[in-house]
């Protein structure tokens, strides 16, 4: 869900820079990015998951060295395929966002937010979430070394 916010002021700049209003064709094109937003956040998330599991060696805590190597690869590996992804959206939605024919003011309605977000959610995809999640799982590495650090209590 963090991809949305960044995805739908990239939509919004892109109504505000054609003097679009709201109306039921944005709010499709609203939705219709949402959805892209998101499975491209939740692949980039599985990507950094499973390059941290990677680096997990049997016997031996996760280090903030590996974690940072881990999260690096993982995101790496998602570049093509979210570039790719956003290429192929906006390629395929500039025909429409600059037609003129009958019917084309639905349509570029609709293409405008897509077109839009997508430009912004690459951003968000490639350089905001790794940051994010290192930082969490920085966290989580911290607390659970206090937490083998601290002397046991008894009672």
């Amino acid at each position: 869900l963090a991809t949305l916010p960044l995805a739908m002021v990239g939509g919004l700049w892109l109504l505000y820079l054609m003097d679009y209003n709201m109306s039921v064709a944005v709010g499709v094109g609203f939705i219709a990015l949402g959805g892209v937003a998101v499975e491209i956040g939740v692949v980039m998330l599985a990507y950094l998951d499973h390059a941290v599991a990677k680096r997990r060696v049997a016997g031996r805590p996760l280090t903030e060295r590996d974690l940072h190597d881990a999260i690096v690869e993982g995101a790496l590996l998602r570049i093509r395929p979210v570039t790719m992804t956003k290429v192929a959206i906006i390629a395929a939605l500039l025909p429409i966002l600059f037609s003129h024919g009958t019917g084309s003011e639905p349509m570029q309605r609709i293409a405008a937010p897509m077109v839009g977000g997508m430009l912004s959610v690459a951003v968000l995809t490639l350089a905001v979430i790794p940051a994010a999640y290192l930082l969490w799982r920085m966290r989580e590495l911290r607390v659970a070394r206090k937490e083998t650090d601290a002397p046991a209590h008894t009672q």
